[in-house]
């Protein structure tokens, strides 16, 4: 092919023949400032390859009009889907980690902490708050995934069991709104320890006759699901969320066996008992309040 293309000869221009497209002026310069770019993140693709715009997304609460994907959202998106007109106030809202432990691998925790703390605007993995959901109080803590896999640290163990006592102390019903990859590494036993903090603060709300709805967001996974994420009084999950301690890989590693279709996903474990109810977004916000009416025997708000 490269020898027939040196082959070739060049014709000369023929000044009388007919041009596409014809430049009027020479030396036509844009501005920077007038210059225009593709904004970006116009566009989100999901994982089964349907793309919708952002602003479309948006509108449907980050929910894929296509195929029914649940794209991940943090606190400030279920704040916004829970309290009504996102009005609420933050409990704790300054509580931060610190290094007891002295931990370092790639770099010094103190350093892997505000490095999260800037890039997402979050003091820690959780966010606790108050406000009024159709019409009555609730208390909500929502993990954020985005702050270091959603770990739970002693900061996120605090924050929880502050809220259930401040459920307690007002006679609040408690949504827990789990989305983490579990324990955190870099505060090892403290970490762990969180497990126990939770649980028994939870026994105490349960024994406060007060209800506790916990609500598995994709993922759910390590020591949230081996604690506070699997003690609710109703159990639900968003549609297709990852739900499990180890994750497959692992799973399928340790036994050696090929795991079932599905494995993990909250479809799954809805029909094998660990879960009450799967409900998409929209619906939430009103089936989290009718349990909380029914396990109160209060009359059903609209």
């Amino acid at each position: 092919m490269l020898k027939e293309l040196k082959n070739i000869k060049t014709q000369p221009t023929n000044n009388n023949t007919m041009a596409w497209f014809k430049r009027k002026e020479k030396g036509i310069h844009t501005a920077t400032e007038d210059k225009k770019d593709i904004p970006r993140g116009l566009w989100y693709k999901t994982p089964s390859g349907k793309i919708i715009d952002t602003e479309e997304l948006k509108r449907n609460l980050y929910v894929s009009p296509e195929d029914g994907y649940h794209v991940r959202i943090g606190s400030k998106e279920y704040f916004e889907l829970f309290f009504d007109d996102n009005v609420f106030t933050e409990l704790d809202a300054n509580l931060t980690s610190l290094d007891p432990l002295k931990f370092e691998d790639t770099k010094k925790y103190p350093d892997r902490l505000k490095a999260a703390q800037e890039k997402t605007k979050l003091k820690d993995a959780v966010r606790t708050a108050v406000g009024k959901s159709l019409g009555k109080d609730l208390v909500i803590a929502a993990m954020d995934f985005t702050f270091i896999g959603g770990s739970m640290g002693s900061v996120v163990g605090e924050k929880i069991a502050r809220a259930i006592n401040y459920s307690i102390e007002h006679k609040i019903p408690f949504l827990m709104i789990s989305k983490s990859g579990g324990a955190r590494m870099m505060e090892a036993s403290l970490s762990l320890m969180q497990l126990v903090k939770t649980s028994a603060k939870l026994a105490q709300l349960a024994d406060a006759q007060i209800p506790y709805i916990s609500l598995c967001t994709d993922p759910t996974t390590g020591g949230t699901t081996a604690s506070y994420a699997m003690l609710g009084d109703i159990n639900i999950a968003e549609p297709n969320a990852l739900i499990g301690f180890a994750g497959p890989r692992v799973v399928k590693d340790t036994t050696g066996k090929d795991l079932p279709e599905g494995f993990q996903r909250s479809e799954f474990l809805l029909e094998h008992g660990f879960l009450d109810a799967i409900y998409e977004r929209k619906n939430l916000k009103k089936q989290v309040n009718l349990y909380i009416d029914l396990i109160q025997n209060l009359p059903v708000r609209d």
